[in-house]
């Protein structure tokens, strides 16, 4: 299994609709924070989250939180 590559140091904020949504986990993305299917081969896979309503979220850029894919802090130590 490969390690995710750090997308950026940073969280992505988005204004996300109530619905499901697929978080890229391995950093590969053209569509970061999303999955776009880049994560094939490398052992990875992304993370299924659910919006009940329209919502303001911080997801993880640097692919290392504790809290997938949720931003927990972790990027400050990199």
């Amino acid at each position: 299994m490969e390690k995710p590559i750090v997308a950026q140091k940073a969280p992505f904020a988005v204004t996300l609709n109530a619905g499901e949504y697929y978080w890229c986990a391995c950093g590969r993305s053209k569509t970061q924070p999303m999955c776009d299917g880049s994560h094939q081969g490398t052992g990875l896979a992304p993370v299924k989250f659910a919006l009940a309503e329209p919502k303001m979220v911080y997801l993880c850029g640097c692919k290392q939180t504790k809290t997938a894919p949720y931003c927990d802090g972790t990027h400050k130590s990199l």
